[in-house]
């Protein structure tokens, strides 16, 4: 178990990009999409009604979805809201859709979702 909770201590210090990198490698090692395994792990460890889990959604997940034509405002913002490097910045712009945050409170998402489209961006959430 200590294996374990090492390898999640160097884990947690991936930036954004890393931990992306990282994901597509294993994808396209195991075969298998970080995506299915999530949607695989989530209705277990809720372990209760689905449909009123659905409901009272408390997280969500904010996708960039593209940048607009705007794309220097757009990475303005996202470094903001990131606090992610220049270089990090435009590669995740460019790379859209990529999640911006995930895991955040309702109120957090709608207000990185209007200061991304109030850039020229385009959101969605999750």
């Amino acid at each position: 178990m200590a294996d374990i909770a090492k390898l999640v201590e160097e884990l947690s210090k991936l930036t954004v990009l890393e931990a992306a990198e990282l994901a597509k490698a294993l994808e396209e090692e195991w075969g298998v999409s970080a995506a299915a395994a999530v949607a695989v792990a989530g209705p277990a460890a809720g372990g209760g009604d689905g449909a009123a889990a659905a409901e009272e959604k408390d997280e969500f997940d904010v996708v960039l979805t593209g940048d607009g034509g705007k794309k220097i405002q757009v990475i303005k913002e996202v470094r903001a809201i990131t606090g992610l490097g220049l270089t990090e910045a435009k590669a995740l712009v460019e790379g859209a859709p990529k999640p911006l945050k995930e895991g955040v409170n309702k109120a957090e998402a709608e207000e990185i979702k209007g200061k991304i489209e109030a850039a020229g961006g385009t959101v969605e959430l999750k």
